[in-house]
């Protein structure tokens, strides 16, 4: 792990507004902020205030990167639904290109910004034996959704350096695993791995991410545990080898979000990792 590594913080709860989650950010020595689409104040209204929200950074020189709604679903059935959710992708690329300004200002120019997605599940439907995923099910009409939305995102980024990036969450399910394997094949999608929902779905996702780590482009950086299952731990609280995950985040150039839920976690996990930087 060297200096140069970009360790940033995620929107916390505790924070309730972005001067609040600035502060916090600077005080710690971090680099940027990723701004979560969950919470009702980085909706798209106030992502697409970019003007303030480059004004609001420059003096503490931090960038942003942003989380998209963890509820996004480019793929429902209901086709007023997806494109509400396509709508949003779009505004909010539109939005990240304005901020890439930032990310070349205070960050490094070698890492594209990162625009965090999920996979959404889908819905199951229940069998005395068993449990069917409806997109498993309806596989072409679930691919067909992802091969619009990846051409409509190479073309809303365009030539812009801002990429898509997928996260695991709790272990992906193989038809997601082939969507994804096609999203990738484009330069405009990358992956996230996150280590600690790794950890808690006992790592099941660890070969489909090692298969393919030449696209990991972005890291969410908390501990975690199996037994019983836990994440967005203070790192050092958990089971990760967290020395080899930062390792491969080094070698891949990554950015890191440590991802903790509260500011007293996030402390503790700055400290942590000045602590390793002293023993290198």
């Amino acid at each position: 792990m060297t200096d140069k590594m970009q360790f940033g913080m995620p929107t916390l709860i505790e924070n309730r507004t972005l001067a609040d989650n600035i502060a916090l950010c600077s005080r710690l020595g971090l680099r940027f902020i990723e701004l979560n689409m969950n919470f009702p104040e980085y909706q798209l209204e106030q992502l697409e205030d970019t003007d303030f929200l480059i004004q609001a950074t420059e003096k503490q020189g931090l960038y942003y990167t942003i989380h998209l709604d963890e509820n996004l679903n480019i793929a429902d059935f209901n086709p007023l639904v997806t494109d509400a959710y396509l709508e949003t992708v779009r505004r909010t690329i539109g939005a990240a290109k304005k901020l890439v300004c930032l990310r070349d200002r205070f960050g490094d120019k070698s890492q594209p910004l990162t625009v965090n997605m999920h996979m959404n599940h889908g819905i199951f439907i229940t069998l005395p034996d068993r449990k069917v995923q409806m997109y498993e099910r309806d596989f072409d009409t679930y691919m067909a959704s992802f091969k619009s939305f990846r051409q409509k995102c190479e073309e809303w980024i365009g030539d812009a350096d801002v990429r898509v990036v997928v996260e695991n969450t709790d272990g992906f399910r193989d038809y997601e695993k082939k969507v994804i394997e096609y999203l990738l094949e484009s330069p405009c999608f990358g992956l996230t791995w996150d280590i600690g929902h790794s950890k808690a779905v006992g790592e099941t996702d660890v070969p489909f991410i090692m298969a393919h780590k030449e696209k990991l482009c972005h890291f969410h950086i908390h501990d975690g545990k199996e037994k019983l299952p836990r994440n967005h731990l203070a790192l050092g609280d958990g089971e990760i080898d967290l020395a080899a995950r930062l390792k491969l985040a080094e070698v891949r150039n990554a950015r890191c979000v440590l991802e903790t839920k509260t500011i007293a976690a996030l402390e503790k996990s700055v400290a942590y990792l000045k602590g390793m930087q002293l023993q290198k």
